[in-house]
């Protein structure tokens, strides 16, 4: 079926960047195979990662299906988008039906998007990583791989207020090489080693950041390990066990 949705929803990100004068950095787009399926996981600190994930495989000319709440499909506005660029909802009471779409998807060719930690990062490290990534690759005999964003967390992340008009900022996508599935002998195995190679690249973009925080007020996007008053991984766990509001972002 033509894609109707998914090119003009591009052209509009594209135009967004150009007008926000985005700073945006893409090394390793060249590893995204031009022709059939693979999973793409993507470390998680923004609302707005999909956006940059996907853009990262522009270079290889690949529309990106991403796995994502199925809240988001029922919302007025972004659900007829969310389902035009036919990406796939995610109801965590029936995972199943999900992981079986996500699978046909990669078996017809499709690249699939994933982020393995499920929420958001709010101490800005890679956090544990769930198995799914692994097991959907190894199941559908297609690469994966691990794909760092840094600075998406400046224009929209949790607990903090959305600045999607602030301009200049410098956005980095880092694209690692494929992982052979049929290297690992189990998902877990698999799993581990993305753990490892998406940290590293996490490490990387954190530490060629063209920017430092502009002053005391502003060391809030810095993981603590690096000096900012992110959450440390221990705090930002107990502040995810804690029952949320319904106010909350």
């Amino acid at each position: 079926m033509p894609e109707l949705v998914y090119p003009p929803v591009i052209a509009t990100a594209k135009t967004l960047f150009r007008v926000l004068d985005l700073r945006l950095t893409v090394d390793g787009s060249h590893h995204v195979p031009r022709t059939g399926g693979a999973v793409l996981a993507s470390n998680h600190v923004s609302y707005l990662d999909f956006i940059f994930c996907g853009y990262g495989a522009h270079a290889s000319r690949r529309l990106v299906r991403f796995m994502a709440k199925h809240d988001v499909f029922a919302h007025k506005i972004s659900g007829p988008l969310m389902r035009g660029m036919k990406h796939i909802p995610v109801n965590r009471s029936a995972g199943v039906g999900s992981y079986n779409t996500a699978v046909d998807a990669l078996r017809r060719g499709e690249v699939v998007g994933v982020f393995p930690e499920a929420t958001i990062s709010r101490s800005f490290t890679v956090k544990e990583l769930k198995s799914g990534a692994a097991r959907m690759a190894q199941t559908a005999g297609v690469p994966l791989l691990p794909v760092a964003l840094w600075g998406t967390q400046r224009l929209w992340t949790k607990g903090r207020p959305k600045t999607l008009t602030r301009r200049h900022t410098p956005i980095t996508i880092l694209l690692g090489e494929p992982m052979d599935p049929a290297a690992y002998p189990d998902a877990n195995t698999m799993t581990a080693e993305l753990k490892t190679r998406l940290s590293a690249l996490v490490d990387r973009a954190q530490q060629e950041y063209p920017d430092k925080p502009s002053g005391p007020d502003d060391t809030w996007w810095q993981p603590a390990h690096l000096g900012g008053t992110a959450p440390s991984p221990q705090e930002a766990a107990e502040l995810d066990r804690r029952p949320r509001r319904s106010t909350a972002s």
